[in-house]
């Protein structure tokens, strides 16, 4: 009964409340790579493992990429199972000869699997067997992408503060997404501080340096999801954190990224910095 109410409060949290500002703890260890992230997010199931742990759902504070970055991060290697049929402990066990391979490494053995034990047949199901849930999945991941900053210099406690304002946003069908108005003026009062910027094709400082990487990430994940922009306008100079075509710049009051959902049930768009790790993700409400 405790872990029912505990997932209705974490799903209330989400789709209820558009959340402007959402507070996450920092985990403490260093998050997946793209590839790897890419690769566990066509297993994990945010509603599963958010009703199977609510110790974990409690400090999400309702927002899904926590609770993804938290199975990468920890939860494979204390045990924790991305969704009801499959554990990379158990997997790991079951398949010895992977075990010369991939030794501790737990986050390779859900790459593995994915990327080619399923298709083989080999077995990662739970030890405990597959666990139901109920209520059935809520929501549905589209499309997650994740990059790097740096935490420490002053572009990283920009990028910390946009994606906080952002947090999760919900969009009803047809709404529309505006990653600038999201985030609001780049003001000192706004919370936000001098840092490198691009202005014409050349390198300056300027307020709010760095939240273009939040936009751009969030543009990534569209692209991810297969999502049409109505709005978006490269840099002037090439990102280091993004592959060519794939950033998206904002200034206020002139450039935006924008998209709308074009589903006919709730759309959420979540970003989280954590620890140098900037991840994207989109889901829809089934």
């Amino acid at each position: 009964m405790g872990r029912k109410k505990s997932f209705r409060k974490l799903f209330f949290s989400i789709i209820v409340f558009v959340l402007a500002f959402v507070f996450v703890p920092e985990l403490d260890a260093e998050a997946a790579t793209n590839e790897e992230l890419q690769l566990v997010s066509k297993i994990f199931d945010v509603n599963y493992y958010a009703m199977m742990y609510p110790d974990v759902a409690d400090r999400a504070n309702g927002n899904p990429v926590y609770l993804l970055n938290h199975y990468v991060v920890c939860g494979v290697y204390e045990g924790r199972n991305p969704c009801a049929n499959f554990n990379a402990t158990d997997y790991k066990t079951k398949n010895p000869d992977l075990a010369a391979v991939y030794g501790d490494d737990m986050l390779a053995y859900v790459c593995h699997y994915v990327r080619a034990g399923a298709a083989e047949g080999r077995d990662g199901t739970p030890v405990a067997g597959v666990v139901e849930v109920v209520p059935p999945t809520n929501l549905t991941l589209l499309g997650v992408y994740v990059t790097d900053y740096d935490a420490k210099a002053a572009r990283g406690s920009n990028i910390a503060n946009a994606s906080k304002k952002i947090g999760c946003r919900v969009l009803e069908p047809g709404q529309t997404f505006s990653a600038s108005n999201s985030i609001g003026p780049r003001t000192t009062a706004n919370g936000f501080v001098t840092a490198p910027v691009f202005i014409a094709k050349q390198h300056a400082m300027g307020l709010g340096g760095g939240v273009c990487q939040v936009s751009s990430t969030i543009y990534a994940a569209t692209k991810m999801a297969g999502l049409k922009v109505s709005e978006r306008h490269p840099h002037s100079l090439p990102v280091y954190y993004l592959p060519e075509g794939w950033d998206a710049t904002i200034s206020w009051g002139a450039l935006d990224l924008k998209f709308s959902n074009p589903y006919d049930t709730k759309m959420l768009v979540c970003i989280l910095a954590d620890n140098g790790k900037l991840t994207a993700a989109l889901y829809k409400e089934n």
